[in-house]
């Protein structure tokens, strides 16, 4: 099964565009897991397959966050490999790397995501150029989702700028994809952020056919309307990402959970103005 196969299938059986971020924050924990849980490995490891219990029926797919679990030490990978694990089979699992780096040491990340932690897609930061993108492109159950509009501030600091002949970067980087996916085995995707809305129309109607990951939606702001019609005639599958929105939406109660799966839950029928597009 290809990876957009994989993805169109996770979709259509889920009913669900929504991606679940895994962020686990030892701050932001549950006041029940970190009183009944001592040490930070087990109450990160507790906390995420918690998560994934509770919104595996609402959602399309994972996206780890390398960052939270690096953070953890030597112990980190370890207990991002087991909440890998523990993602049903029929879900993209995403690893939120952005990594992008070139020659053996992409193909080292590639051994690192593919091989060792069998992730159906990575986030890559094609700032090096696209040969960092090469490592990633030889599998076609695997799927690249390449920074190109991002949801924070510093976007307008590269992405927003002018740059070989387009308003902004972004839409070269957009355009850039489009041909190469030509050559590329692996699916080529995009980041948009949900925040950039009112622009990201001129970006993805330049690689029409790239799925989407799409963060911004629930604390950060970004509105479910405008980004419905921004996508109006988008053939890629978006998967529109939500963390901190779902899996902190009951951290001060002892039944935490079921605030996160409702959270999902409403999530999931709050984007079936996008997903019913698409199953």
């Amino acid at each position: 099964m290809t990876f957009t196969q994989k993805l169109r299938s996770a979709v259509a059986s889920s009913g669900s565009t929504l991606c679940v971020g895994l962020d686990p924050n030892l701050s932001l924990l549950p006041k029940s897991v970190k009183r009944d849980l001592l040490d930070p490995e087990s109450q990160v490891s507790f906390f995420c397959k918690s998560v994934i219990d509770h919104t595996q029926d609402f959602c399309a797919a994972y996206k780890p966050n390398l960052a939270f679990f690096e953070a953890l030490g030597a112990s980190g990978l370890e207990i991002f490999e087991e909440v890998v694990h523990h993602i049903p089979d029929d879900k993209i699992i995403i690893a939120d790397a952005k990594r992008g780096d070139i020659s053996t040491t992409a193909e080292h990340y590639k051994k690192t995501f593919y091989n060792q932690f069998n992730v159906d897609a990575v986030t890559l930061n094609p700032l090096m150029g696209f040969e960092t993108l090469d490592a990633f492109t030889e599998d076609d159950t695997k799927g690249i989702y390449v920074l190109a509009l991002t949801s924070n501030p510093g976007a307008d600091d590269f992405l927003k700028k002018p740059f070989e002949g387009f308003d902004m970067m972004a839409q070269y980087i957009a355009s850039e994809l489009e041909k190469r996916s030509n050559s590329s085995k692996a699916h080529l995707g995009m980041v948009i952020g949900a925040t950039q809305a009112e622009l990201s129309k001129s970006v993805t109607d330049l690689h029409k056919k790239g799925s989407l990951l799409i963060p911004g939606i629930g604390a950060q702001g970004g509105s479910i309307e405008e980004l419905a019609t921004s996508l109006n005639e988008h053939e890629g599958i978006p998967l529109i990402n939500s963390s901190r929105g779902i899996i902190y939406a009951g951290s001060d109660h002892e039944n935490w959970t079921e605030h996160v799966a409702h959270k999902a839950k409403e999530m999931k029928e709050k984007l079936n103005i996008i997903t019913k597009r698409y199953v």
